[in-house]
């Protein structure tokens, strides 16, 4: 029997479903056998592993009532046999110390979404002193589950950890795809979701839905071309327009404003304010700044009726953001909300190169500053073959508004993307409720 198992996956390879099926059994099958499930964030368990667990069950066909489910603390426990799958985080060095179970020994330790472990904590040093944790009191039969989908980037930590593994008797690594699956239990609208990538982006395709390490680019947003330059259509009125907003003193402060069009499942281009201090030799004020956005809505309002304007601002701009609000206290054609972007970089632009392959987002011949630096926005190359990917932090302002953009447009996006229908319907119900949050329907 092998001790360490690294199953790794694209999107739709039953890993996860896998692994559950396997949790689950393990503990009604073992009555001296318990279970830890661990990611590396807390906040993460309940809605991925643990509602995996619960499906599992019912995989298993097993009655629920045959076990003690409880939320707080999150565990899964077998009547029959008083073994118990434990969930926890591992944010620190505790918090998986206090899991170990005298009576009935873990002997499975599944660790969920691997690469955070690599990306946020400590790598192959956590891995070892989790596992040096929980064998003690094993005298055989104890596993360790790793799953991960494997990032783009070949020298990533977690790749070469893996490769590394596999040179280990004890090891084995699997990799599936959801070609390995059968069609009646992905459903064919997943095989279309697929294909329609494959056609328009092999290489995302590989990486996404094969699960391939294909490499990173330099110029990140490769995939942006004339197909996404587009007019915004003549006489169209937009219920909301989104402007992602990034501030500077002496570099560039750029206003990048896109329409929601929910009707035709679009976000388009609309147009730009840019003003960069150091090229101009004219240095503007946080308030000369407000009051150039209000006119820049003004203008954006006249054209396309806009009742909202979500502004989606870089957090550490709060200045910024003061003097905006005072600007749009009393604005009586239109509504003003702002919004502290969310600055994930990675998140932001895999989304975004996600929204310009399946032609969602275009770019108006009026952002002519994006349009020029979508066309050098690069990797370090340094930084990719240390195998992590960080931009370099030159002529990025308005690719950086452009991300703020998608990033709070993002719940309405992720919907018109061919995605699997239960993925649909989960953030069908996020939108709702932020919406109603939003006070506007």
């Amino acid at each position: 029997m092998y001790k360490h198992i690294i199953l790794t996956s694209g999107r739709a390879g039953t890993k996860s479903s896998f692994a559950a099926i396997r949790t689950d059994y393990q503990i009604v099958s073992d009555r001296h056998g318990s279970v830890v499930v661990l990611r590396k964030h807390h906040n993460k368990l309940r809605k991925t592993v643990y509602k995996e667990m619960l499906r599992g069950i019912n995989r298993l066909q097993i009655p629920k009532n045959r076990f003690y489910i409880t939320k707080s603390p999150m565990e899964i426990t077998y009547k029959k046999y008083n073994t118990t799958i434990y969930f926890s985080g591992s944010d620190g060095i505790d918090d998986t110390k206090g899991i170990i179970d005298e009576d009935k020994p873990i002997k499975l330790v599944v660790l969920d979404e691997l690469t955070e472990f690599f990306d946020d904590g400590e790598g192959e040093d956590e891995l070892a002193n989790i596992e040096a944790t929980f064998v003690r009191g094993n005298k055989a039969g104890f596993q360790m589950i790793y799953l991960y989908n494997p990032p783009k980037n070949p020298n990533a930590a977690v790749n070469l950890w893996c490769k590394k593994m596999e040179q280990r008797p004890d090891c084995i690594h699997i990799h599936t795809d959801y070609r390995d699956v059968p069609v009646d239990w992905l459903g064919q609208d997943l095989i279309s979701s697929a294909e329609a990538m494959k056609a328009v982006d092999p290489k995302m395709y590989r990486w996404t839905w094969l699960g391939e390490s294909v490499g990173v680019d330099e110029l990140i947003y490769y995939m942006y071309s004339s197909r996404n330059r587009k007019r915004p259509e003549k006489g169209r009125t937009y219920e909301r327009a989104y402007i992602g907003g990034d501030y500077g003193q002496q570099n560039a402060t750029t206003y990048q404003a896109f329409g929601l069009d929910v009707y035709r499942q679009k976000f388009p281009g609309l147009g730009e304010y840019y003003h960069s201090g150091r090229d101009s030799g004219t240095q503007r004020s946080p308030s000369e700044y407000a009051q150039d956005l209000v006119e820049f809505m003004n203008e954006l309002h006249e054209e396309y009726e806009i009742k909202v304007f979500y502004i989606c601002l870089d957090p550490s701009a709060k200045g910024l953001q003061e003097e905006i609000r005072r600007a749009t206290r009393s604005l009586p054609e239109y509504g003003v909300l702002i919004r502290d972007a969310d600055n994930d970089v990675a998140l932001g632009i895999s989304r975004v190169q996600k929204a310009f392959v399946f032609d969602i987002l275009s770019i108006s011949p009026k952002q002519e500053n994006l349009d020029r630096e979508l066309g050098t926005y690069e990797y370090d190359k340094k930084s990719i073959e240390k195998g992590k990917e960080v931009p370099i932090k030159e002529n990025d302002h308005s690719c950086d508004a452009l991300r703020y953009a998608v990033m709070t447009a993002w719940r309405y996006i992720k919907q018109w993307l061919p995605i699997e229908a239960e993925k649909r319907e989960y953030s069908a119900d996020i939108a709702r409720k932020e919406v109603e949050e939003d006070g506007y329907i």
